[in-house]
Formats: structure tokens, C-alpha cells, sequence
């Protein structure tokens, strides 16, 4: 690290990457073009077949913060994102998949709202785009904080939102890519009494993929069951919460689509 940076405003970004070589340059150039510059960003590729390696390899010769690193062989995003966490030099972490995009102002408005608020973790609203990077109409907007109890309810925290201190990984690791792994850890890390504070703007650009998880709306409500179980909620409680995602999850993406 360049014993010029404060580690204590550094942001460590941390993104996997598998086989994104159509999505992934227009990522870390959305990191590039941060108006917050006091970053750096782990590609961690996690055994990508395609060209992915030798984009990230590319625009890591254009600017020394990019730190490229490949996984021995493949090990899920969980891993890959622990991995990221324990190489990260920075106070703070920040999560963007390889597929997402942020706004320019995302870094600079998180940071300046914590140094206000004293808050250890943050995430944003978010606008949505296709495959092809074509803007859906509606937004998801988010409330300026969340509790646990408000959290089971409905997972109002995009994962390429948040902004994290990375202490609060010291004894929590992301686990199990067959739930929602990141829904899972915001739950336990609020479930000890921490408060995670939204900026209501969509400075997360979301790329709806019909690939992704979430894109599967079966087996999406099966991962969000999984998570309850996970954290250690019974199964009455665990479909009651899962249901209450469907409901939610359903006037969601009524407004997202919306013509």
C-alpha cells in the first residue's frame, strides 16, 4: 500500500469476477471515475474461461490502485469475497459485482454521510438496467436506516451498495452460495445492535441479469427461506419471512418494470 494513502478513508472495493467479459470494464470504470479517490479495488477473478483475465490485466496498467488477484481454482463468490475482505488495506469496504455499475458521486456521498453521522454501514438506493445496459423506469428507494427487525421483513440492502467498516467482518464471513449469502451477513451483523444507514439515490446501477440469482424468481424465494434457516429462525418463522419477501419482492419489481 503507498505510504501516502490514510488507511482510515481508505475504501477497499472488492469484486468478483466469473466470466464477465462483456460487463466487467464498464464496472471498474465506474470505479475509476469516482469523484471520492482515496480507493482501491481487488478484481478477484475466481477461474473466469473467457477474457476476463486480460481485460482486468489491461486496465490494471492504467491505474496502480486496480489489484488483480486469481483464485487457484474456482471457489464461489463467498469465498472470493472473504478472500477480497482479508486482502483489503482500507477502514472501510465496499462491494461491486462485476456486472453492477455506481454512479460517480456513490463513494464521495457515503463517506461525507458517515463522517456526519459517525455511521459504520451504509448502502444506497438504485436505478436497474438490462443485459444490453438499457434503463428500466423505476428506481428502488430505500429508508434512511434499518434495524434487524426491519430487515427480515424485506432485504432493502443491495449488496453493490454497501460501504461497511471492515471490523464488522472480524468475526463474520460470508458463507453458502446457495442462500442469498450477503442478505445472511447484513442480518447478523444488524442482529448485533448496529444500524445500517441508506442514502436514499440510486447511486447503484443494477444490472438485472436473467443468469443471476435473483433472476430465477423460484429459486430466489427457496435462497431467502435458506437464510432464515441459516441465522437460526424455526421453519413457521422462516416461510412467515419469506412470504413477507414475496410480497414485498413483488411490488418491487412492479415498479421497477413499470412502463
Amino acid at each position: 500500500m503507498n505510504a501516502g494513502i490514510n488507511k482510515q478513508m481508505l475504501v477497499s472495493i472488492i469484486m468478483p469476477t466469473y466470466n464477465c467479459e462483456k460487463y466487467i470494464e464498464q464496472a471498474i470504470n465506474s470505479v475509476i471515475n469516482q469523484t471520492y479517490k482515496e480507493w482501491e479495488l481487488l478484481v478477484i477473478d475466481d477461474g473466469s474461461e473467457d477474457n476476463t483475465v486480460e481485460i482486468i490485466k489491461e486496465l490494471s496498467k492504467k491505474d496502480s490502485r486496480i489489484r488483480f488477484v486469481k483464485n487457484e481454482k474456482n471457489q464461489g463468490v463467498s469465498a472470493t469475497r472473504n478472500i477480497g475482505i482479508s486482502l483489503a488495506n482500507g477502514n472501510w469496504i465496499a462491494f461491486l459485482d462485476s456486472d453492477d455499475m455506481w454512479d460517480k458521486t456513490k463513494l464521495e456521498k457515503q463517506m461525507k454521510y458517515a463522517e456526519k453521522t459517525s455511521a459504520e454501514f451504509l448502502f444506497t438506493g438504485s436505478s436497474y438496467i438490462n443485459e444490453d445496459g438499457e434503463y428500466y423506469k423505476g428506481i428502488f428507494e430505500v429508508p434512511d436506516k434499518v434495524t434487524y427487525k426491519k430487515l427480515r421483513n424485506h432485504n432493502v440492502i443491495s449488496c453493490s451498495s454497501v460501504l461497511i467498516k471492515k471490523r464488522l467482518f472480524d468475526n463474520i464471513k460470508m458463507e453458502k452460495d446457495d442462500m442469498h449469502e450477503d442478505y445472511a451477513v447484513w442480518l447478523r451483523i444488524l442482529r448485533t445492535g448496529i444500524l445500517a444507514y441508506g442514502i436514499n439515490e440510486p447511486l447503484l446501477i443494477y444490472r438485472i441479469s436473467r443468469n443471476s440469482k435473483s433472476g430465477n424468481k423460484i429459486k430466489s424465494i427457496k435462497m431467502t427461506y435458506k437464510v432464515f434457516r441459516f441465522i437460526g429462525l424455526n421453519p413457521i418463522v422462516s416461510i412467515y419471512f419469506t412470504f413477507r419477501h414475496v410480497i414485498e419482492s413483488v411490488k418491487k419489481y412492479k415498479k421497477i418494470f413499470a412502463k
